[in-house]
């Protein structure tokens, strides 16, 4: 049995700031979990927490990973970037042109996120998180595709993209060119066996499927800390 996605970790320098901004964008619980930290907790199937971890490090250049959010209206889409400037995000330029009708954000501590306007089809039925949009080459969908069980739903031109076969958003990646890849990446996944699997055993697997066992600085007790093909860092945790 592979091992699920349990969470979206953030470093962050301010990480209960961070907290309070996300849970107030996409209108989740915050908890204070013993075992986890500061986290969110998903209320619709988006099927994975948000966790922030504490980082003295500041964000140099974008993300290779970001959120896109969905919109039922127009009037819903300016509601949900007054909410989130409110809370304390600001506009900024990726190089969007114009006439594109998404609005690209960034939250208190820089990282970037889409707005993403009304009747985006390949969105349609993905939730208010609609994607975790990736800068990867096909060889990472692929990985992701076996590592988390999770079925291609999109394949052409080496973008590839994922999703939980029980819904929620997709995780997509854009194909090339692939940005070089510049220091440690400041989101990144946290995968768990289930209660009865064995935390060697999947690290085992996802080394044949590509992956790397890599030395952090930073990691908890328990955890292995990896990287997938295009080097992102990633962390397998004990049972759960």
């Amino acid at each position: 049995m592979t091992a699920r996605l349990v969470a979206l970790c953030l470093d962050a320098n301010d990480p209960l700031r961070l907290v309070r901004f996300w849970a107030g964008v996409l209108g989740w619980e915050m908890i204070d979990d013993p075992r986890d930290g500061v986290t969110l907790l998903p209320n619709d199937d988006t099927g994975f927490r948000i966790r922030c971890l504490p980082t003295r490090e500041e964000k140099t250049g974008p993300n290779r990973m970001h959120f896109d959010l969905t919109s039922t209206s127009l009037e819903d889409q300016r509601r949900t970037v007054d909410r989130a400037l409110g809370l304390g995000a600001r506009h900024i330029d990726v190089g969007q042109l114009p006439q594109e009708g998404h609005v690209v954000l960034a939250d208190p501590e820089g990282n970037e996120f889409c707005v993403i306007e009304p009747g985006n089809a390949f969105l349609a039925d993905c939730g208010f998180i609609g994607a975790l949009a990736g800068d990867g080459s096909q060889e990472v969908g692929y990985f992701w595709s076996e590592a988390l069980g999770w079925p291609l739903v999109w394949d052409q031109d080496q973008e590839t993209a994922v999703r939980s076969p029980h819904g929620g958003p997709k995780v997509t990646w854009g194909g090339p060119p692939v940005a070089p890849k510049t220091g440690r990446n400041r989101l990144h996944f946290d995968l768990a066996p289930p209660a009865d699997g064995d935390q060697r055993a999947e690290v085992d697997r996802l080394v044949s499927l590509g992956a790397t066992r890599i030395d952090i600085d930073r990691h908890e007790p328990g955890q292995v800390a990896m990287a997938d093909p295009d080097g992102n860092e990633f962390c397998v945790l004990t049972p759960r």
